[in-house]
């Protein structure tokens, strides 16, 4: 797959906010009211999974980004 390097930067860029977005999610969430355990399991969940999404699309970014600049 060809891709260009606007939009593999774009994808570098978005795993980075994902990763950026997804910790302060997780230290905020320590700061606020007293919430169930539950409250806390679920979106302790959704953090780890959304950094290994952005952990897989950054590599995916990576990639690309290396592969257009060898071509």
């Amino acid at each position: 797959m060809n891709t260009s390097r606007l939009a593999s930067g774009f994808v570098l860029g978005l795993a980075a906010f994902m990763i950026f977005e997804w910790l302060m999610l997780a230290k905020n969430l320590g700061s606020g009211p007293q919430r169930p355990t539950a409250f806390y399991v679920v979106h302790g969940i959704l953090v780890c999974v959304n950094i290994v999404l952005a952990i897989v699309l950054g590599a995916i970014g990576w990639r690309a980004w290396s592969s257009s600049r060898r071509d």
